[in-house]
C-alpha cells in the first residue's frame, strides 16, 4: 500500500528508531520512500541489525542541538519524525532526564525545522496529557488537560510548542496522542500499559502473570500496525484538511485487564493471572478509559482495524515466530 508520502517530503530522519514505534515505522517508511531516503537514528538503545542493514543509520543524542543540526544537514533530510522519548514510569524515576529527552529535544527539532526549512515534523504525544480531572469516557479532542506525571507534563508542553510553531512560523507539525501500543516485535518498557504486552510473553513462557494494575482497569490500547498505518495517513494528509495542530486523539481498543487475561486464557489453557497493583495503578487511574477520536476520523480518515480476538491471535503467533 502506498500512502503518497513523497508528495509531502522526500527524505526523512527518524529519531528513536529503535523504540516500539520506530522499529515498525522505519521499514514501512523505507518501503514507501526508498531505503536510502530514511535515516534511522538511535542512541542508548542499539538499532536492530536488520534496520542497520536495511538503510542509512546514525547515532544522535537528541538533547544536543548541534548534533541534530549536523545530522539533518549531512543527510539532506527535509522532514523529521521525532520519536525519542522517556515513557511514563521511567519518567517518574528520572524526571530531569524525561524533561530533556521529551521536551528540550523537541524544541531543538522545531527550531531546526524553521531554520532549515523542513517540510514536515512528526512528533508523538500521548494519552498521558490527560489527568484525573479529564472526562474518562469518550474523552474529547479538546478537554481538561492536567497530567499527573512528568511524562504527561512534557507531552502537554510539547503539544503547546507544536501548535505555537505551526501558528507562529508556519511549520508543518503533525502529532498523535498515542494510546498504549501493543507489539510482539519491539518492547521499550517503562510504560504504564506494559502489562498488556507482558501478559502475552509471560503466558507463553510460564503460563502465569502477575499484573501491576487492578483487574477492572480499562485503558485505551492499540495494535502497533494500526498505529503505524494511522501515523502514515496523518503524515500524508493534505495540510488544508488538518484542524488540530496540538495533537490528534487516536482511539482503538478498550478492555479491562481481566478481559485481556480471559482472552489470553482462551489461547493458553490453565493460564493464571494474579493482580498486585503497584505505583503504576495510580497513573492508570488518572488516564481515560475510552477516547473520542472523531476529529481524526473526519480530518484524515483514521479508523482502527484490530479487535481483541485478532490481537491475541496476532500476538501469540508473532511470539511463536509464526
Amino acid at each position: 500500500m502506498s500512502y503518497g508520502l513523497s508528495a509531502r517530503f522526500s527524505r526523512i530522519l527518524v529519531t528513536g528508531a529503535a523504540g516500539q514505534v520506530g522499529a515498525d515505522l522505519v521499514p514501512v517508511l523505507r518501503a514507501e520512500l526508498g531505503a536510502e531516503n530514511v535515516i534511522a537514528a538511535g542512541n542508548r538503545t542499539p538499532l536492530p541489525e536488520e534496520m542497520r542493514r536495511g538503510g542509512p543509520c546514525t547515532t544522535i543524542d537528541v538533547t544536543d542541538r548541534q548534533a541534530l543540526h549536523d545530522a539533518i544537514r549531512t543527510h539532506r533530510v527535509d522532514a523529521v519524525c521525532h520519536l525519542s522519548t522517556l515513557l511514563s514510569a521511567r519518567g517518574e524515576a528520572e524526571p530531569d532526564r524525561a524533561w530533556d529527552v521529551n521536551l528540550v529535544s523537541l524544541k531543538h527539532v522545531l527550531d531546526l525545522g524553521v531554520e532549515l526549512s523542513l517540510r514536515q515534523v512528526f512528533w508523538p504525544s500521548s494519552i498521558a496529557v490527560f489527568g484525573p480531572t479529564t472526562p474518562r469516557e469518550d474523552t474529547p479532542q479538546r478537554t481538561i488537560l492536567e497530567p499527573g506525571t512528568m511524562y504527561g507534563v512534557t507531552k502537554l508542553a510539547g503539544e503547546a510548542l507544536c501548535s505555537y510553531y505551526a501558528r507562529r512560523h508556519g511549520l508543518d507539525v503533525r502529532s498523535i496522542r498515542y494510546p498504549g501500543l501493543l507489539s510482539y516485535r519491539a518492547f521499550s518498557g517503562g510504560g504504564t500499559t506494559d502489562y498488556a504486552v507482558e501478559i502475552f510473553f509471560a503466558a507463553r513462557r510460564e503460563g502465569r502473570y502477575t499484573c501491576f494494575v487492578r483487574p477492572d482497569t480499562v485503558l485505551p490500547l492499540l495494535y502497533i500496525d494500526d498505529a503505524i498505518r494511522g501515523t502514515l495517513q496523518l503524515m500524508a494528509a493534505d495540510p488544508a484538511a488538518l484542524t488540530v495542530r496540538t495533537s490528534y486523539n487516536m482511539g482503538g481498543l478498550a478492555f479491562s485487564a481481566a478481559e485481556l487475561a480471559a482472552e489470553v486464557a482462551r489461547h493458553v489453557p490453565g493460564f493464571e493471572c494474579r493482580y498486585e497493583p503497584d505505583r503504576r495503578q495510580q497513573i492508570a487511574a488518572s488516564w481515560p478509559c475510552r477516547i473520542d477520536d472523531s476529529q481524526a476520523r473526519r480530518d484524515w480518515g483514521w479508523a482502527p482495524a484490530t479487535g481483541l480476538e485478532d490481537l491475541a491471535r496476532i500476538m501469540f503467533r508473532g511470539i511463536a515466530g509464526g
